[in-house]
């Protein structure tokens, strides 16, 4: 009689609950930093409306170059200090900057006469 109480298959057993347990808690975690960027990025783009306005409302163009390189340089360099990718920091920025430069062109187009 052979016995399965320590085979491979009933070891897999115990691990697999260990595992699947830590799975959740470290996802429930990303869900929250998820949950968290979110509400982040909402804030951020009602500052940036309001700039958007502010500069349509004294005829500002809605992109600001000199404004987004050094925004760049600051985020990779902060990228750099937390140990991210400071080239994947810089296209999210690039893409953040452009969604708020469409923005902009909105409500410069929405305020013109």
């Amino acid at each position: 009689m052979t016995d399965h109480s320590t085979s491979p298959s009933a070891m897999d057993g115990l691990s697999d609950a260990a595992v699947r347990a830590e799975l959740d808690r470290l996802r429930d975690s990303i869900d929250n930093i998820d949950a968290a960027v979110v509400h982040m990025l909402a804030e951020r783009f009602k500052c940036t409306q309001q700039v958007g306005r502010l500069k349509a409302t004294h005829h500002l163009p809605p992109a600001d170059p000199a404004r987004e390189a050094r925004q760049i340089t600051r985020l990779r360099e902060l990228a750099e200090s937390a140990k991210l990718d400071p080239a994947f920091a810089e296209k999210l920025l690039n893409f953040i900057i452009a969604e708020v430069i469409r923005h902009h062109e909105t409500i410069a187009n929405s305020s013109a006469p």
